[in-house]
């Protein structure tokens, strides 16, 4: 990690589990990390906690709606105008309704491939075109998947079906994008990570 020192990432989801985790570590390792999400005041929170507050790197909070195709190249406006580079994309945001095929809401649907599909693919998009404006050719783009883009759900959970058909296309997406970039002849690497069932308060609800 210490090549990351001193860079810049990019967190979306930053608020609440696994996002909100990672800007904890990234921070402890020197980086300065931007966390998106809708909920600020959760990440603004979490800034202040003393472990953060006291490790090498920093955590700046923007409010950012996913569903939002402008509120997200703000985000990469602002970036730019304050930083002036950006190193690292994590799209961690992700969301999942109970909306079976059959039966489900289609504003849910729409919901889901929204955030989980569309704000990805923006998302990376605008990173790879702020990595190149700046040369930075040794970028990570990462997308936090899930299991659930391996396999669809047993017959107990037919409601998660087009949340695992969106984690599905994430990991063509991942393919499309790695290949793309090598058709570029670019460094800027690209991979996707599949959790299980994580104790967070997307995986556990009361």
């Amino acid at each position: 990690m210490e090549r990351w020192n001193g860079r810049v990432a990019l967190v979306t989801g930053a608020s609440v589990g696994i996002g909100a985790q990672l800007c904890r570590v990234l921070v402890r390792h020197g980086m300065t990390v931007v966390g998106c999400a809708r909920s600020v005041d959760k990440i603004e929170a979490i800034a202040n906690e003393e472990a953060v507050k006291t490790s090498p790197g920093k955590l700046v909070a923007i409010k950012c709606d996913l569903t939002n195709e402008s509120e997200i190249l703000s985000v990469f406006d602002e970036i730019r105008q304050t930083f002036g580079r950006l190193d690292v994309l994590i799209n961690n945001a992700g969301l999942g309704h109970d909306a079976p095929l059959l039966t489900g809401n289609t504003s849910e649907w729409r919901n889901m491939l929204d955030v989980n599909v569309m704000a990805l693919c923006i998302c990376s998009r605008e990173a790879v075109h702020l990595m190149k404006e700046k040369n930075i050719d040794d970028g990570q783009i990462i997308h936090i998947s899930s299991i659930g883009g391996h396999r669809m759900p047993t017959a107990n959970f037919l409601g998660a079906n087009f949340y695992c058909g969106t984690k599905f296309m994430v990991k063509a997406l991942t393919e499309g994008l790695r290949k793309e970039l090598k058709a570029l002849n670019s460094r800027i690497r690209i991979a996707s990570v599949s959790p299980g069932l994580v104790e967070t308060r997307f995986g556990f609800h009361q």
